[in-house]
């Protein structure tokens, strides 16, 4: 997931990789989280709320990070062509493995534009930072991180134009990294690397290599970061498929669980507890619920669910 980190002259510095290997070991998490929500082992929604959302950012945010510092390490005396479109060409055919694999598992929230899509456009456009000085280089990145927070457009819903990020209303997606404001981490790697070209910072973390030897497990995961992230989940997802067909979660547990603590955002306890029953009840007897918590809606299921949060809304009224 990284571009090479290895100017011609510099020797590799071992704590990029290790970082890189801590990074891969917490996306393992994530995903075991979100593979244990797909198959109804915890809440739904538990992923993509708070904290665990938080978490999510943050692992990318660090990834496109350290994308930008490898690109300065690589390429900064000079565009070695040779070897970018080399390793440019292995992450574009990843990205194309994860979109056809996703739209074969889970086509109603496929990966279009996920974060191997991201790492390969900034990478292109990351070229033109590369002569910038670093403060230049800093501030354009924040200005793409800032852009999404003042201009969405409706232009840029249909999903052929969603990846940009300007959208007014997000895309159905499993892992959605668009353009704007992701490519800012990219660029703020840039800067960063820049910044520790010119003040000799990347020679002092150099010498550090032989105190480190002790991680170097981590380091070599991180050396090999593209190939973990494409095999990772499909091993996980197995698992926890596995798992379910030998001990199947009590989905209905967890929808009442997801169900409560949503609506207590907006609406007292008993109220809640009405309306979550209401739901659960209806959505089982449409043989939805089963469903709906395995991610197998069609347009005409949603519509229902739909009609029944409508109808018990009503119903749930003291």
């Amino acid at each position: 997931m990284q571009a090479e980190t290895r100017p011609a002259a510099t020797r590799r510095i071992e704590l990029l990789d290790i970082l890189r290997g801590v990074a891969l070991l917490a996306m393992a998490v994530y995903h075991f989280t979100w593979d244990l929500e797909f198959f109804g082992y915890v809440a739904r929604g538990l992923a993509e709320q708070g904290g665990w959302r938080l978490f999510a950012r943050a692992i990318a945010s660090s990834f496109l990070f350290l994308v930008g510092i490898g690109l300065v390490l690589a390429h900064g005396r000079g565009i070695r062509w040779r070897s970018f479109v080399r390793r440019l060409a292995q992450v574009a055919a990843g990205a194309g493995i994860i979109t056809l694999a996703t739209y074969l598992a889970t086509p109603q929230g496929f990966v279009f534009f996920g974060i191997l899509h991201q790492i390969a456009i900034a990478s292109v456009l990351g070229l033109v930072a590369l002569r910038l000085p670093f403060i230049a280089t800093f501030a354009l990145g924040i200005a793409v991180v800032m852009l999404p927070q003042l201009v969405q457009t409706d232009l840029t819903n249909p999903i052929w134009l969603a990846w940009i990020g300007l959208s007014a209303q997000a895309p159905m997606s499993n892992d959605f990294v668009p353009v704007f404001p992701w490519t800012g981490a990219v660029l703020v790697g840039i800067a960063f690397s820049q910044a520790a070209n010119r003040f000799g910072l990347w020679s002092r973390l150099a010498s550090w290599n032989e105190r480190l030897s002790r991680l170097q497990p981590l380091a070599r995961l991180g050396r090999h970061s593209l190939l973990f992230y494409l095999v990772h989940q499909p091993l996980l997802f197995g698992l926890v498929y596995l798992a379910s067909m030998v001990a199947p979660p009590d989905q209905t547990a967890a929808f009442a669980e997801s169900c409560r603590a949503t609506c207590t955002e907006s609406r007292d306890a008993s109220y809640c507890e009405r309306y979550c029953g209401c739901v659960q009840d209806d959505l089982s007897e449409r043989d939805l619920l089963t469903k709906y918590l395995t991610n197998r809606l069609d347009e005409a299921g949603r519509t229902q669910i739909g009609e029944s949060v409508t109808m018990c809304s009503f119903r749930s009224e003291p």
